[in-house]
């Protein structure tokens, strides 16, 4: 009460703040008539102006209001667009690092200019990052046109570029893309051997758009790069066929954690049903070598209980593609990891893809962390704001709506099932549909899409569905949602990014009508046409209420529910927006306070009736709450585990790279052997330890192993004193003379290579394989927690220590590598060419058109020569001026054209007695 007290008199911390921003929105303006008068030569010359200002000391605080009022100027001009006094503060709090949480359709790919400009003026690199393909395209097309009119270059990453167009596209002041793009390239750039080939530089300041989709929905999972590993098919499917057969009673499935327990009567069935199918090694089935059975067979139920066709994933082109649960989006080309995928694939009948094994990895918070400058823009974000604080360190900053929102947000209805729930939402967009204001439904999943349009047919009203299946043209329906009598059902917040404009979308509609028609005056009266008819039919959908939203069911996330109602009420536009929920929904069913059935059910509904109350919409907002708390510890969770890993993948990466810029790493190749023979000697001989209890054959097993020597150890241990430092001190100069003689015998460019080579390739395959155990790691570490113990804190431990191994066998295997094996240069293998054709046979004297084949100066041919010049007649020679032989004794034997002739003429057989053949 005293908070709101004192809001009503000083406004927000979030009001101040944006106050604040209104000084500097006054320097731009003062500054507005001033570049008017520019030239267009002028105005394109402030970039330099600019960039010779930032050479001279100043700040890009300095120069923000020129530059904010440059850009202004320079959209009126190229795109006929000036940004509202409220997209300048939405710019200030994007250059100033922070999210800018602005409605829909005011303009946020606008805003983003801003920033964006300032920033690249550096020369560093901004990158945009957006939330698909389409959008990335779009954008750099689009606002590209007023980045080349100011002199700055803009790239775009998108599938399918090749090396060299990555690296340009990069090179770029501006580079748009998605943040799949963006990470798989840090990735596979820090696996790449050479410097010249990566293709990102470092890393300047990007801008997120649609920021809590990328930063929060979908930095659960991390982006991995990975390799096959071997084909386990046949147990994909025998698991799957098992699974198929289990009595529903001998497990519990928990829907909130996505995880089942066996009870003790199933434990023992499928106990029995795999030793049936001859897939367990041991009679017990937790035995150590049933593990990976066991394994298989949760990931087998999970997959045939927990994950639902058309709600988790869809089967298209005979492939699984996992469906994003926020957005309702394919995610082409993501794959659930640890075998679950191949168990969704097995239990569809699909071709099962080889499990994989993890090469790099990386998570969004911790790529999106490297930036110095992170900033992002959506029209939800404060529900999240101490995730985005927590995780980034970023503040989310409300920014006004330009124009008041008009939009009827109306109670919640609650039904008592799925059945009167959508039988009532049918009739109501019939009755809307008949007046003729669109409507956007928003739905959960493609299965309840499908079920809505059902109804809707029932109805007998013309809709069209967007969901994950018509993906690619979810832009072009969604950008004509607002049209008369329009009704538009979207899975979440398919379409996102894309303005729904009340009447119509004229650029879309131009684009999908006219896109056969030339250029001329022809194009040109349809393009009015079209204006002209989205002008008339804006008027109609104006008085029949503007867009209604209508949600079939709450999110499990707040913002996911608030986005959706943001569709409708943009730029001051009259809308509506409404909930359908009943019982069955998920949300309720799952995570929703045990009174709540009993109190619904005995409150006597009657079948269709609906029902609305603040304590039924408090209990909702609990739900959710719930929910989002949960889905926060989850993120929280996978950050915390792949920090332990980003310190350790920050060392590699650097190591890598020092070695890729090294012109010689023949000092690191020394260190990482006497650090190999001081292990050795320290393992074998510990310090503080006796003589006798030193393991002297072990370390001369070890050193023979390792280095390929075989020192007089039991000579040396005779000598009187003797320490383990000499024996260190001996092993290694006898490993250092046969390096030196080595290298001394190899020419010094090919070594340096060959050192590079082996350090990169071995740093690889090590880190490769303890991605791999850290990966089981993970999973098992959470049973410590039984033992009293914080599984993270295990993790950390485990983790270092593994690490630590790591780089241990890593300097004995490249030790190893480096003094027992041979380098020499050899000259290239001497390749057996084929026959060629007769025409390529041929060396013919410029001079007097003979063939001299077969003898390098021609002297072979020189008498044929003599006499052909004195006038003999060429007919009695053959084509080389060999006689021509008719009779041919070796006619019918295996003889090669091109091999000499058996008759001893020196010519070939085929210029011989083979002429005739």
């Amino acid at each position: 009460m005293i908070n709101k007290f004192m809001k009503s008199i000083f406004g927000s911390s979030n009001d101040r703040y944006v106050k604040s921003i209104g000084k500097v929105v006054d320097q731009v303006n003062a500054l507005e008539e001033q570049v008017k008068a520019l030239s267009d030569d002028e105005l394109k010359a402030q970039t330099q102006k600019f960039r010779d200002q930032l050479a001279d000391g100043k700040t890009l605080d300095d120069i923000l209001p020129e530059a904010f009022a440059t850009v202004r100027e320079a959209s009126i001009r190229v795109l006929g667009m000036r940004h509202f006094d409220v997209q300048l503060v939405g710019g200030v709090v994007l250059h100033r690092g922070e999210i800018s949480e602005m409605k829909t359709g005011e303009g946020k790919t606008l805003v983003a200019t801003l920033a964006t400009y300032l920033n690249a003026i550096e020369g560093k690199g901004v990158h945009v990052v957006t939330v698909n393909d389409y959008l990335a395209r779009r954008d750099a097309e689009w606002m590209g046109q007023l980045y080349n009119w100011l002199g700055l270059t803009v790239g775009v990453i998108v599938p399918n570029l090749s090396e060299m167009e990555r690296r340009e596209a990069y090179n770029s002041d501006i580079t748009y893309g998605t943040n799949n793009e963006f990470g798989f390239d840090y990735l596979r750039d820090n696996m790449k051997h050479e410097r010249s080939a990566m293709v990102q530089r470092p890393f300047n300041f990007a801008i997120v758009d649609e920021v809590d989709s990328i930063l929060i929905d979908e930095a659960r999972t991390p982006l991995i790069i990975s390799g096959p590993t071997e084909d386990k098919t046949d147990l994909y499917v025998t698991v799957d066929a098992v699974v198929k057969q289990i009595d529903p009673e001998w497990y519990e499935a928990d829907e909130k954690t996505k995880n089942i327990n066996w009870t003790e009567e199933g434990n023992e069935a499928v106990e029995q049903m795999l030793k049936d199918a001859g897939l367990l090694e041991t009679d017990n089935l937790y035995d150590v070598e049933n593990t990976q059975v066991v394994h298989h067979l949760d990931q087998a139920l999970k997959a045939n209980i927990m994950f639902k066709k058309d709600t988790d994933y869809i089967v298209k082109d005979d492939k699984v593609v996992i469906i994003d649960e926020f957005t309702g989006r394919m995610m082409d080309g993501r794959r659930w990891s640890n075998g679950l995928h191949q168990a969704v694939e097995a239990k569809e009948g699909v071709k099962i893809e080889p499990e994989n094994q993890t090469m790099a990895s990386i998570t969004f918070q911790n790529y999106f962390r490297m930036y110095p400058k992170l900033a992002g823009m959506t029209g939800t974000a404060a529900t999240e704001a101490s995730e985005f604080w927590d995780i980034y360190k970023m503040n989310v900053v409300e920014i006004p709506t330009n124009v008041p929102v008009q939009r009827i947000d109306e109670e919640d209805e609650f039904y008592k099932n799925t059945q009167d729930k959508f039988q009532a939402i049918a009739k109501a967009i019939a009755e809307k549909s008949q007046i003729g204001q669109p409507v956007l439904v928003g739905t959960v999943s493609i299965e309840k899409s499908e079920l809505l349009s059902q109804f809707l047919d029932k109805e007998g009203v013309k809709h069209a569905v967007l969901n994950a299946r018509f993906h690619e043209s979810e832009a072009h329906i969604v950008a004509q949602a607002g049209r008369l009598g329009a009704v538009t059902i979207a899975t979440n917040m398919a379409g996102r990014g894309t303005d729904i404009q009340l009447g119509g979308n004229v650029e879309f509609r131009i684009e999908d009508e006219l896109k056969d028609l030339e250029e001329g005056p022809k194009r040109e009266a349809a393009i009015d046409r079209i204006k002209a008819e989205v002008k008339a039919e804006r008027e109609k959908v104006l008085e029949a209420g503007g867009l209604f939203v209508l949600g079939t069911e709450r999110h499990e996330s707040r913002r996911i529910d608030n986005q959706l109602r943001g569709r409708s009420g943009r730029q001051g536009d009259p809308g509506l927006s409404r909930f359908y929920l009943c019982l069955e929904d998920d949300l309720l069913r799952i995570f929703g306070p045990d009174t709540l059935f009993a109190r619904m059910m005995n409150s006597n509904l009657e079948d269709g009736e609906a029902i609305g109350s603040k304590w039924l919409s408090k209990a909702i907002e609990t739900a959710q709450k719930k929910v989002e708390a949960r889905n926060y510890d989850i993120r929280k969770q996978v950050v915390e585990f792949d920090d332990v890993m980003n310190d350790q993948r920050k060392v590699i990466y650097e190591q890598r790279a020092e070695i890729m810029d090294s012109e010689a790493v023949d000092d690191v190749v020394i260190d990482m052997r006497h650090d190999t023979v001081n292990g050795l000697v320290m393992t074998a001989c510990p310090p503080g330890s006796y003589p006798e209890q030193w393991d002297i054959e072990g370390l001369k097993e070890r050193v023979e192993e390792v280095l390929g020597l075989t020192p007089p150890i039991e000579a040396w241990m005779e000598e009187e004193a003797i320490e383990p430092e000499v024996f260190e001190e001996r092993i290694r100069s006898e490993a250092d003379a046969i390096m030196e003689a080595k290298i001394a015998a190899t020419d010094a460019g090919m070594w340096k290579r060959v050192e590079k080579g082996i350090l990169l390739d071995r740093l690889d395959h090590h880190w490769k394989e303890h991605l791999a155990t850290l990966d089981a790691l993970r999973q098992v570490v959470f049973l410590r927690a039984y033992a009293q113990k914080q599984p993270i804190n295990e993790y950390k431990q485990e983790a270092f220590g593994l690490f630590e191994g790591m780089l241990d066998k890593l300097r004995e295997d490249i030790t190893s590598i480096l003094i027992k094996s041979e380098f020499r240069m050899a000259a290239p293998p001497q390749q057996e060419l084929p026959d060629l054709p007769d025409f390529l046979t041929g060396h013919i004297d410029p001079l007097t058109g003979l063939d001299n084949s077969n003898d390098g100066d021609g002297s072979a041919n020189r008498p044929e020569l003599f006499g052909a010049l004195a006038g003999s007649s060429r007919a009695a020679f053959g084509p080389g001026g060999a006689a021509t032989v008719t009779d041919n004794p070796y006619a019918g034997q295996e003889i090669s054209r091109n091999a000499p002739c058996p008759c001893g003429s020196g010519n070939k057989y085929k210029h011989c007695h083979g002429a005739a053949v």
